[in-house]
């Protein structure tokens, strides 16, 4: 059953190439866009957080700020607390490629589906929704679940 669900994520694999594909049409390499997704969650965040989540450089990261600023995806603004640093914000624009990334996703999900049966479809859609809750709990308790139940096998 394991190496089934390895599927999911190279599916996933090929939905973000197929993302990455479209935003270069739209000039937004996948660098900025996991900035900008990072930032869009974390609203404040410094360019230390960046390159310590993104595991970047600090030039790179300068860079990307920089041309995502130009673009008009992200603002500056002072940090009260440090005057040599500045706190970074998601604009109203960033929403849009938020909206634009979803949109690409669900065209390629939709083209990737056409040709299966609408019952098998919602029984594997609900049991990828039952396998996704599962996840995402034990994700916000630290694995605790995986890990306990894993035991002597890690």
């Amino acid at each position: 059953m394991a190496q089934n669900l390895r599927e999911i994520s190279k599916i996933a694999r090929e939905v973000n190439k197929y993302v990455i594909v479209n935003m270069k049409q739209e000039g937004m390499g996948s660098g900025e866009l996991e900035l900008i997704h990072y930032v869009r969650h974390h609203q404040g965040c410094t360019q230390q957080q960046l390159r310590d989540v993104l595991n970047c450089d600090k030039a790179a990261i300068a860079r990307r700020v920089s041309r995502l600023e130009e673009k008009g995806y992200i603002e500056r603004k002072e940090n009260p607390d440090d005057g040599r640093s500045q706190l970074l914000y998601a604009t109203d624009k960033s929403q849009h490629l938020k909206v634009s990334n979803i949109t690409v996703e669900q065209q390629f999900y939709d083209w990737l589906s056409a040709d299966i049966d609408e019952h098998q479809l919602e029984v594997f859609n609900h049991v990828l929704h039952q396998l996704y809750n599962k996840a995402k709990t034990t994700s916000r308790n630290g694995f605790k679940e995986v890990n306990e139940s894993l035991g002597d096998k890690k």
